[in-house]
C-alpha cells in the first residue's frame, strides 16, 4: 500500500556514519548487548513462524535510559528501528521483511528488561519491555491475582508488551484483549525529534532520563499514583459486550477503531518503556465442563443461552476439532510434557535455547532443516500417552470439542443446564475431575506448536503451514467453516481451535506440496469476506494481512516519519510513507 508523504516531515539524512552508530551503541549498552554478525542476529531477525530480513545490528539495552539513548543514536543515524520483545508473533509482525527496505534496520529486544512492579496493592502492575505473562503470572500468585492472560497465550513464553502492541486476544472471556491507555513510550515527531510521552498517570518530575530511572526502579510515590475516570488500564467493558450476541459486527478484532490507542494497537509504531495494567482477582473456586458434540448447531445454542441468559460468564469457553485434537496429541506432545514436569518458568529458556541451537545448525548446509524439532518430536514419542482416558474416548465419539471452565456461582448454573439438556442424539458431556481439567487446557494450547511442528516434521512432504485468526460477527450461527473441494483437494491436514465465545477461531491448514500457499490464503480471504469475518483477529496483521485504514491512520498518527517497523501491513517500507 503507498501512503501519501505527509508534507510537515522532513528529510533530516544521517549525522552518524555506520561504525559511529555501532561505536556509540556499544558505549550505551555495552558491547556484549551490540550483536552485529548474521548469526548472532538470526533468532532475532526470524519470526518464530514467518518472517526474515538483514539487520545491521541487535541491541539489547539493560535499562529503560539505555533504551532511550539506543534510539536518540539511531534517530541521528536515520536508520529504521523495530522494537522486538519476545519474538513469538506468528505473522512476522516484529522482524524484518525482505531486504526492501529504504534504510537499514536496527533492532532493539528489550527481553534483559523483565521487571514488573506491583501497585495500588496489587491491583495494577508496571511493566518494563521485557515481562513475560510467566513472570506477571508468578509475580501476582501469593497476592492472589493474575494477569489478563494466563498460560491460555497460544505463542508460549509471550510477552505484556506483545499483546498490547497488538491488541492481542485472551482466552479469559470476562478481560477481553489485551488493552491500556496508561502507558510510557517514545516516538519521533515530523521533525526527527526524540520525544518521551509519560501516559502511566503517575506523575515524576524531572528530565526524561531522570522519568526512566524512576519507572526502572520503582519509585513511585503513592500521591502521584493517578486514577483517571477517562483512561482505563484494561478492556473495562468487555463483559457487556460479548454479552451481545444480536450485534452484527465481532467482539473483538485487532484493527477494532474502539481499542486503537496509542500504544495499544501500535504493532511497534513506537518504543514502548513502560505499560500500566489492571490485574483480576483469582478464581478460587472453579469446575470444568468437557463438551463433545457431532452437531455445531448445538454448541451455537450452548453459547448464546449461556451469554445470553447466565448471571455469570464463563472463566474460559475455548473450542478444539478432532482434527486438532489429533496435532497436539501427537505434535504437540513435548510441550505439553515440559510444562507438566517442568513448569512454565522454564519454557522461556528452552524456547531461547532452541533458538540459539537452530541458528548454530544453519551454519551447517548438511544438517537437516528444523533439526530441534526434529530431536524432540523423537523424544516425546517414546513416552506413553498423555491424556485422560475420557478425553480420547470423547476424540472417538465427537467431532467437536468445547472445554468450559466455569467460577462459584456459574458451576452451579452450568451443571444445571448442561445436565438438561445432555445427553442429546448428537452430543454428552462430563464434569472434569481437577487432573482431567487442567489437562484438557493444557492439550488446548499445545494446538498452535502442533501445527508448527507438523510443518516442520512434514517439511519435505508439504508446501508449508497457512494460519488464519478469524473473528465471526456475534450473531452468526454458522460458525464453522466448510471449505469447497477445490481447496480441500490442496490441504493436507485443517487444524481449527478458538475461543469460542468471542466467536475468535485459529484456522490453520497444512498444504500438500506443489500448491502455493498464497494463491490458496487469497481464496480463503474471499471467503472469509463472504462471511463478514474479521481478519486477523488476534495476531495483528504483521507481514502477512492488509492493514485496514483504520489501521493505517493509527500508524501514521504514532509514527509520521515511518521510522518504526515500517512495511507493517503492508504499508510503505520507505521513510515518510513514501
Amino acid at each position: 500500500m503507498n501512503v501519501r508523504s505527509d508534507f510537515r516531515c522532513q528529510d533530516v539524512g544521517s549525522s552518524l556514519s555506520n561504525d559511529q552508530l555501532l561505536a556509540g551503541l556499544r558505549d550505551v549498552v555495552g558491547a556484549a548487548h551490540v550483536l552485529t554478525s548474521p548469526s548472532a542476529t538470526q533468532r532475532y531477525r526470524k519470526g518464530f513462524r514467518f518472517g526474515n530480513g538483514p539487520a545491521i545490528a541487535v541491541v539489547r539495552p539493560g535499562s529503560l535510559v539505555e533504551m532511550w539513548r539506543t534510539l536518540k543514536l539511531c534517530a541521528r543515524a536515520n536508520k529504521i528501528v523495530i522494537p522486538q520483545a519476545a519474538n513469538t508473533g506468528i505473522t512476522g509482525g516484529s522482524t524484518p521483511d525482505g531486504d526492501t527496505y529504504d534504510r537499514e534496520i536496527v533492532i532493539i529486544s528489550g527481553m534483559r528488561l523483565d521487571v514488573i512492579h506491583p501497585i495500588q496493592g496489587g491491583e495494577q502492575v508496571v511493566c518494563l519491555p521485557g515481562s513475560t505473562l510467566f513472570h506477571l503470572e508468578r509475580l501476582l500468585k501469593p497476592l492472589g491475582r493474575e494477569p489478563h492472560s494466563v498460560i491460555g497465550s497460544s505463542c508460549i513464553g509471550a510477552s505484556v508488551f506483545g499483546g498490547i502492541c497488538n491488541n492481542s486476544g485472551g482466552a479469559l472471556i470476562h478481560r477481553g484483549p489485551a488493552f491500556t491507555q496508561t502507558t510510557l513510550y517514545a516516538r519521533i515527531d515530523e521533525t526527527g525529534r526524540v520525544e518521551l510521552v509519560n501516559h502511566l498517570g503517575i506523575s515524576i518530575a524531572g528530565d526524561e532520563e531522570a522519568i526512566l530511572e524512576a519507572v526502572q526502579a520503582g519509585r513511585f510515590d503513592p500521591a502521584a499514583i493517578e486514577n483517571d475516570p477517562a483512561r482505563h488500564s484494561s478492556d473495562h467493558d468487555y463483559q457487556n459486550h460479548v454479552r451481545q450476541i444480536e450485534a452484527d459486527t465481532p467482539a473483538r478484532f485487532n484493527a477494532d477503531p474502539k481499542r486503537l490507542f496509542e500504544a495499544s494497537g501500535s504493532a511497534g509504531k513506537v518504543l514502548l518503556l513502560a505499560v500500566r495494567l489492571d490485574t483480576f482477582p483469582i478464581e478460587t473456586e472453579t469446575a470444568t465442563f468437557y463438551i463433545g458434540s457431532n452437531d455445531p448447531s448445538e454448541l451455537t445454542a450452548i453459547r448464546r443461552h449461556i451469554l445470553s441468559t447466565f448471571a455469570s460468564l464463563p472463566i474460559e469457553g475455548e473450542y478444539v476439532h478432532r482434527e486438532a485434537f489429533d496435532v497436539a496429541e501427537k505434535y504437540g506432545k513435548d510441550t505439553f510434557l515440559a510444562i507438566q514436569y517442568l513448569g512454565t518458568d522454564r519454557l522461556p529458556m528452552m524456547f531461547a535455547m532452541k533458538g540459539r541451537f537452530d541458528a548454530f545448525c544453519e551454519r551447517f548446509k548438511f544438517l537437516p532443516h528444523d533439526l530441534s524439532d526434529r530431536i524432540m518430536q523423537a523424544i516425546a514419542s517414546v513416552f506413553p500417552k498423555h491424556l485422560p482416558q475420557r478425553l480420547y474416548n470423547y476424540r472417538d465419539r465427537f467431532e467437536h470439542h468445547l472445554i468450559l471452565r466455569m467460577g462459584r456461582a456459574g458451576i452451579d448454573e452450568a451443571r444445571k443446564y448442561l445436565s438438561g439438556i445432555f445427553p442429546s442424539a448428537q452430543g454428552n458431556y462430563f464434569e472434569c475431575t481437577k487432573d482431567e481439567g487442567e489437562k484438557a487446557f493444557l492439550h488446548r494450547f499445545a494446538v498452535a506448536g502442533g501445527s508448527n511442528r507438523y510443518r516442520a516434521v512434514h517439511r519435505p512432504d508439504v508446501a508449508g503451514l497457512l494460519a488464519l485468526d478469524i473473528a465471526l460477527p456475534r450473531n452468526e450461527m454458522d460458525w464453522f467453516e466448510k471449505l469447497p473441494k477445490s481447496i480441500l483437494d490442496k490441504l493436507d491436514v485443517k487444524v481449527y481451535y478458538g475461543h469460542f465465545f468471542c466467536q475468535v477461531f485459529h484456522q490453520e491448514y497444512i498444504v500438500k506440496k506443489g500448491y502455493i500457499i498464497d494463491e490458496i490464503e487469497r481464496e480463503m480471504w474471499k471467503i472469509l469476506d463472504s462471511r463478514r469475518a474479521e481478519y486477523p483477529a488476534e495476531h495483528n496483521v504483521g507481514h502477512l494481512y492488509y492493514a485496514k485504514p483504520a489501521l493505517v491512520d493509527h500508524y501514521r498518527k504514532l509514527d509520521p516519519r515511518n521510522t518504526f517497523n515500517p512495511g507493517i501491513g503492508h504499508t510503505s517500507k520507505c521513510a515518510c510513507w513514501r
